[in-house]
């Protein structure tokens, strides 16, 4: 009897309790044929090329496919087992030939181009218009037009690149657990958090170990290099997590970075760019390298005179505290954080005890509630990959509007970071709406025997943060899969993600979910106004080291040569020449682990995280103006921005909501550099 196969059967939402790794591959097999057929189908048409036979049909084609991807992949990021990463090397490869052929078909783009070609002839809507370009685009930009020869060569370089992302995730995932730092001495870990140490001796135990072990997840790290006054143990720490893949064995990505760089750079010159940079910058607001390099350059203008004065002023504390006498990578956090202490009286061990995770969460669809009419409500019927992972069904209006799948705690098989990422997403097809599944992954401290899950407050940003990118997916209302939700220009895709971040520096916010965890106590006034006031500290830093990897970013896909590259370590300091204040390690490298670029989808993108901190100040300073739950400007926000994902120009959405193109001064007003 033929074993059913869960992925291949009707379901709405995933079966996780039911799907076994082994499913994966006849899964995919199956799903790959039958997306294939459903390509044939449309090419194979004796009728004349129209929208619906063609551009319509196409854009529901491999909807299986998609479901079955989404699934394999969002688990190899949150979930991963050595059977799954072994799964994704030998899928990636099939999947990289499907795309391949699909955007190489000849006969398949005619019936495209024939549809592009006579659209004046129709009166198509705003959002046809937008989805027939985007398919053209997506057939041109990818080889449609090249000859059978250098077809070839794409499609070898897709399937290389695919394997060499792949393998460089894998290796910093590696990298980051087998890190261990085993402290037997309790005294090595003074002025760290006790929820750390806690925790660590918890690791420490299930490992049959005495004392404790420090790991570099984010919940662990972040606290040691803030906190742990021992000078050595944040030097160890700072190297341990700054040499990911960068070290002489395995794991080292140093050639799988070359390797990237190098096809990407081939890709974009057979398709007729200078540069990758070239190519992924014709489908974004910023248009060009060169704006990009403007951009950076006079926001890099602006902190760097106040990023110099803050390491003087590091330097200074430190010598003045410590007797520092040479300032290190690994002081910068730990002063920062007793320097910030001494001058707002407040540190992050104050602050945790008002942010505990589930108030931090009720608060959070609290002020979505007011602002959007939105209500969750936990539903246990869902099924989840890990135990860890609490679901809920989301109402507008008493209409069901998404399913939220929400996971944060760290683990093993769970890359580093924070995420927002689909199951499913919105859709209209046959006058059925399909509604959105949405993600958001991250990596806070796990609840343990003395305390329940404490945020610090940069984590309730982050928190925010996913959970704007969530919004954006869950709202939308658009008719086709590949327009909606957060299917937008990738330097306006941060705007919904960094403006949900802003309520949480506003007291009418605050108040709503920031008690103490114990008595229930509303956090007092004089700490939110101590957290508006920090909130710039070191921002000419922190903007300086932004600007930092945008330019590392650039300085690897704006090339238009690999030629004079000595080696990954030469050629990233270089790109942070203008901007690295304090003395070079060497055992460091940025670039081995730096997964937004060479895993995710930020290539010659990262610069708009500083992009949309504009547009997402300027558009604040309207909230400002009106009320934090102004009904009028939150119901025109998610109107023009949240429902209409990229059925329409970013620019043209930005100025039916904001009444004007965004002005950069809001950001270096509130950011406090003018």
């Amino acid at each position: 009897m033929t074993e059913i196969n869960p992925l291949l059967q009707k379901f709405d939402h995933p079966p996780f309790s039911k799907i076994q790794a082994k499913h994966f591959k006849p899964a995919f097999e199956k799903s790959l044929e039958q997306a294939r057929k459903e390509i044939d189908s449309i090419v194979r048409n004796p009728e004349k090329a129209t929208y619906e036979n063609t551009i319509e049909t196409l854009e529901f084609s491999g909807n299986l496919l998609g479901r079955i991807a989404s699934i394999f992949f969002n688990l190899n990021s949150a979930e991963t087992t050595p059977e799954i990463q072994k799964l994704a090397q030998d899928i990636s490869p099939l999947l990289s030939e499907f795309n391949n052929d699909l955007l190489l078909n000849f006969d398949l783009f005619e019936r495209i181009k024939d549809v592009f070609d006579n659209r004046s002839a129709h009166n198509y809507s705003e959002e046809q218009l937008r989805l027939l370009e985007k398919i053209y685009k997506n057939f041109t930009r990818n080889g449609a037009n090249l000859d059978k020869e250098k077809q070839a060569r794409l499609r070898e370089i897709d399937k290389l690149l695919s394997l060499a992302s792949l393998k460089f995730g894998e290796n910093v995932l590696a990298e980051t657990n087998n890190f261990e730092l085993h402290i037997s001495d309790e005294s090595e870990l003074e002025g760290i958090p006790d929820s750390v140490k806690d925790s660590a001796r918890e690791l420490a135990k299930e490992k049959a170990k005495k004392g404790y072990i420090l790991t570099l997840d984010y919940p662990t790290y972040i606290p040691v290099m803030k906190f742990g006054k021992h000078r050595d143990l944040r030097k160890q720490m700072f190297l341990g997590f700054g040499s990911k893949a960068f070290k002489n064995n395995e794991f080292n990505n140093e050639k799988n970075v070359l390797d990237i760089v190098e096809l990407r750079l081939e890709r974009a010159r057979l398709l007729g760019f200078e540069s990758h940079a070239d190519f992924v910058l014709q489908e974004r607001m910023a248009k060009s390298v060169n704006n990009v390099k403007t951009f950076l350059d006079d926001i890099l203008e602006k902190a760097l005179p106040a990023a110099k004065k803050e390491i003087e002023e590091l330097e200074d504390f430190a010598l003045e505290t410590d007797g520092i006498k040479e300032f290190q990578k690994w002081d910068k956090a730990y002063y920062t954080e007793k320097l910030k202490q001494k001058t707002f009286d407040l540190d992050e061990e104050t602050l945790k005890p008002y942010f505990e995770l589930n108030q931090v969460i009720h608060g959070m669809f609290e002020i979505t509630a007011k602002l959007f009419k939105l209500r969750f409500e936990k539903d246990k019927s869902i099924e989840v990959y890990h135990k860890d992972v609490v679901t809920y069904k989301v109402y507008e209006n008493d209409k069901y509007l998404a399913t939220l799948y929400a996971d944060f705690h760290p683990r093993a098989g769970k890359r580093d970071g924070a995420w927002m990422t689909t199951y499913k997403d919105q859709y209209k097809k046959e006058g059925r709406e399909e509604r959105p599944q949405v993600s958001i992954v991250c990596n806070f401290s796990k609840p343990t025997k003395k305390q329940p899950s404490l945020l610090t407050f940069n984590e309730v940003t982050t928190l925010f943060h996913e959970f704007g990118h969530a919004l954006h997916a869950m709202n939308a209302k658009t008719n086709y899969p590949s327009l909606s939700g957060a299917s937008v220009y990738w330097d306006f895709v941060e705007l919904p993600s960094q403006l949900m971040e802003n309520w949480c520096y506003e007291k009418e916010a605050l108040e709503l979910f920031a008690k103490h965890y114990k008595t229930g106590e509303v956090i007092p006034l004089e700490y939110i106004e101590k957290i508006k006031r920090s909130s710039n500290f070191m921002e000419g830093l922190q903007t300086a080291r932004q600007v930092s990897f945008g330019k590392l970013d650039m300085a690897w896909h704006a090339i238009e040569s690999t030629i004079g590259i000595e080696d990954i370590k030469t050629h990233e300091n270089k790109a942070f020449a203008d901007t690295e204040l304090l003395p070079e390690v060497d055992e460091t490298c940025m670039s081995t682990a730096f997964g937004h670029i060479f895993q995710g989808g930020y290539s010659s993108g990262y610069y708009s995280y500083k992009w949309a901190e504009v547009l997402d100040a300027d558009a604040f300073e309207l909230f400002k103006e009106e009320g934090i739950f102004n009904a009028a400007v939150a119901s025109s926000y998610k109107e023009n921005i949240l429902q209409k994902g990229g059925t329409v120009d970013p620019m043209k959405l930005y100025k039916e909501f904001r009444g004007r193109e965004p002005d950069p001064e809001a950001l270096l007003k509130r950011a406090g550099l003018v």
